[in-house]
């Protein structure tokens, strides 16, 4: 297990639904742009879409890249058994229900191999490029944003909701039912103690497995940029691809044990199979 914080703490409390006045909301994504420009670095316009030169780096990490990295789990921690769990399922697939926001450095990390792993069962559309933060712990992490993002996918459905902004003001509202999940899954055992319940990135694989936390520390990603993270990951040797290329190789493999190992192109691959027996 890596031995750094993993996670960020969300608004959201245990037994708590969210709700949000529509007027409020109305307001909010009228503002919303003026507000992330005002914040917005000059080297790059946040919420605008990632540049074709990133996103195919992102989506396409080589084989022989993640075969070398495999997982080093003093790195990258693996996600979690839930035991008991009702079968999480939308339109006929399993459903992996992501839940993050756009200030905290550690969704901003997670979403790298989220973004890494999926594009191996699906297609991302509209994926945003976001940073975490300028006053939070790894300040300004370069990372993406799915709030008009889209994904396609035989085998899965991916739900994400992104509950606050960069500047912490309200984002996107969980349902009655994923509120429930994070009561159920966001709280002890799956995280160390009940102050770190709600916490932030969550990911739910179906109700058979879930991310609390990080898979992984941001502080890889420190003082990079979208265009170097996407470059480095095409070398084994590098920290950045060890670290996310990891994380990608535990959620692919995750993933293929809720889609009973669909497509066997990547899921029927030794490394894929050993961390499948790991889980």
């Amino acid at each position: 297990m890596p031995t750094t914080t993993k996670r960020s703490r969300g608004p959201l409390a245990v037994g708590l639904v969210v709700v949000v006045i529509a007027a409020i909301v109305v307001a909010f994504l009228f503002t919303r742009k003026s507000n992330q420009a005002a914040s917005t670095p000059t080297s790059a316009v946040l919420g605008s879409a990632v540049p074709q030169n990133v996103l195919a780096r992102v989506t396409n990490i080589p084989e022989s890249v993640l075969t070398k990295v495999g997982v080093n789990p003093s790195l990258v921690s693996p996600p979690q058994v839930v035991k008991g769990g009702k079968p999480l399922v939308q339109n006929g697939k399993p459903e992996l229900l992501y839940v993050g926001a756009e200030f905290c450095p550690y969704c901003a990390a997670e979403r790298w191999a989220i973004v890494g792993a999926l594009s191996k069962f699906g297609t991302f559309k509209g994926l945003e490029l976001m940073e975490s933060s300028s006053t939070d712990v790894y300040p300004n992490t370069n990372t993406f944003s799915f709030v008009h993002a889209s994904y396609t996918s035989k085998y899965l459905t991916l739900v994400t909701r992104e509950i606050e902004t960069r500047t912490h003001a309200p984002l996107q509202t969980l349902t009655t039912q994923e509120n429930d999940l994070l009561n159920l899954y966001d709280v002890p055992p799956y995280v160390p103690t009940t102050a770190d319940s709600g916490s932030i990135p969550f990911v739910d694989f179906a109700n058979k497995y879930v991310i609390d936390g990080a898979s992984y520390s941001p502080q890889v990603l420190a003082g990079l940029n979208w265009q170097t993270i996407a470059a480095t990951l095409s070398d084994p040797t590098s920290p950045v691809a060890q670290a996310v290329g990891g994380a990608v190789n535990e959620v692919t493999a995750t993933v293929c044990a809720i889609t009973h190992n669909h497509p066997g192109s990547v899921c029927k691959t030794p490394l894929i199979q050993g961390l499948q027996k790991k889980l």
